[in-house]
This record gives C-alpha cells, structure tokens and sequence, in this order.
C-alpha cells in the first residue's frame, strides 16, 4: 500500500449515513458565506453595538459615548454591520442613525445568549 492509498481510506462503518449526510450539506460557497457572517459576531465591540442597538436606534455619536470609544472606531465597526446585513441606517437631516437590520440579528444574538448562560 503506498502512502496515497492509506490516505483515501476512512473507517466509514455507516456508508450510507455518510452519503446521506453529503447530500443534506449546502454548497461551500453557502458554508463559506456563514462562516463569514459568524466571524462578525466574533468581536465584542460589535457584539456591544448590536446590543445597544436591540433598544434603540441610534447615531454614531450616542453608541460611541455608550461604549467609550472614538466615532471613527464606531463607524468603522458599524461599515462592517451594516456590510453584513446585520444594521440598517436611515438619515434625518445630517444625522446617520442605526438599527438592527431585521429580528433574525435579535434572534441570532437571543439564541446565542440562550447557550452561554446555559
């Protein structure tokens, strides 16, 4: 046997599971994509501005005295929100204001706090 061989064969007792189970799996592009959605929420000053944001709408200015940071450390951390698709904003006047995008960001954080606290 040489070393190519040894490294194809997997000790699949379940042959028909592990079929069944590639069939269910969404395409990797899809898998990427949530990967990449998680890894947003792999920060805590964003995970802080999402949190404010289940409350209220608010501008960059507010969040930003909330969590003691700079406006431009808030509004790069939102671009990559609302990139995302986790905020939405709206504009009144010369003000930006920022929400969460829809009830699965309330949901997903809700959930998330659901397991931890378990």
């Amino acid at each position: 046997m040489t070393n190519n061989e040894s490294s194809n064969e997997f000790l699949a007792a379940h042959e028909d599971v592990v079929k069944r189970v590639l069939e269910s799996q969404p395409a990797d592009e899809v898998l990427y994509d949530l990967a990449e959605l998680f890894k947003v929420f792999g920060d805590s000053t964003r995970i802080r501005i999402l949190y404010a944001l289940i409350e209220s709408e608010l501008c960059v200015g507010d969040i930003a005295q909330m969590l003691n940071l700079g406006q431009s450390a808030v509004s790069h951390q939102l671009k990559l929100l609302k990139d995302a698709k986790l905020v939405k904003f709206r504009r009144d006047g010369k003000v930006i204001f920022y929400a969460l995008d829809d009830d699965h960001v309330r949901t997903i954080l809700n959930m998330g706090m659901e397991h931890i606290e378990e």
